[in-house]
């Protein structure tokens, strides 16, 4: 199916989360690689009464390029399907659960998923407690913010306590997890299908907002450094993982792999980064598909699903 008949496609990209700028970067990578394909396309920032924006647009498919908050958890997508509109990447109730790293974990946990041990954490918190359940070491993280943003690594109680305070500038939902020692991966899924493992490898204390948009010293390994048969056992959980929420479309999810050489679903992204620094199309080069026919896949598989 070639892009042009598709019809009209906008591409949303912007938005007013702490992750704009890496979704205006996102969003125009998309916008040129459908230009370059002859697509009929519309690049939109969606900012303020984005309802009233897309009624009083003309378009017949949108490809979201938005990150995090009113673009990755479910809102958009809710307007999208009032429009009757095909959307790229997964619905409404996925992608609400997906941004959601609490309850992402609690339904993992459920459903034998293995993810690390996490604490929600509140101002009546027993810091000094959570942090010996935890071994001492921990990440603590905003719920629902993506791009590693709030995101601090604790030791001690005080540390916890201080991090919990500037987490929850960003979001009023907060956790703590146990910090796992080891190579971090992650696993790109496009169309039900994922595609070679990436490993991670940054000198930062951990894979930061830093570490992935404007270091050059981060290293991605591809191939993985995995055997076949552990990259197949990753691939694996992280396709269960993805389809336990319910996902669809596209995605990313990030998982460690300790010292024993067990793995560890962090979390999932449902509107991955799709810049010259992203993942996924890194993934996707790596299975023989370049940039412009990764964007054209995922509209393909958005128009089939929702039927157009």
């Amino acid at each position: 199916m070639s892009v042009r008949s598709l019809g009209k496609i906008a591409v949303l990209m912007g938005g007013d989360s702490a992750e704009r700028e890496v979704s205006l970067k996102s969003g125009n990578a998309v916008f040129s690689a459908l230009k370059s394909l002859g697509a009929d396309v519309v690049a939109v920032d969606i900012r303020g009464h984005a309802i009233r924006q897309l009624m009083d647009m003309d378009f017949d498919i949108a490809f979201i390029a938005l990150h995090g908050r009113g673009g990755e958890d479910g809102t958009i997508q809710g307007v999208l399907e009032w429009l009757n509109k095909p959307y790229t990447g997964s619905g409404v109730m996925a992608s609400a659960l997906a941004m959601d790293k609490w309850r992402t974990k609690l339904i993992w946990q459920a459903s034998g998923i293995p993810t690390p041990g996490a604490f929600l954490l509140d101002q009546f918190s027993d810091w000094a407690g959570i942090m010996q359940e935890l071994g001492g070491n921990a990440i603590v993280k905003p719920a629902r913010e993506g791009s590693s943003i709030g995101m601090r690594r604790v030791h001690t109680a005080e540390e916890l306590r201080s991090s919990y305070l500037f987490a929850s500038q960003y979001d009023d939902l907060v956790l703590v997890e146990r910090w796992i020692e080891g190579a971090e991966f992650t696993v790109a899924i496009v169309d039900g299908e994922a595609l070679p493992v990436i490993q991670l490898k940054t000198s930062h204390e951990f894979y930061d907002y830093d570490a992935k948009y404007q270091s050059g010293d981060t290293q991605y390994l591809l191939p993985c450094g995995l055997s076949a048969e552990k990259e197949d056992e990753i691939k694996t959980l992280a396709l269960n993982a993805y389809r336990i929420l319910g996902c669809q479309g596209w995605g990313r999810l990030d998982v460690m792999q300790d010292s024993d050489g067990n793995f560890a679903l962090l979390e999932a992204n449902t509107s991955p980064g799709m810049t010259d620094h992203s993942l996924v199309p890194m993934a996707a080069k790596a299975h023989g598909m370049d940039f412009p026919a990764l964007v054209q896949a995922i509209l393909t598989e958005a128009n089939l699903r929702h039927g157009h």
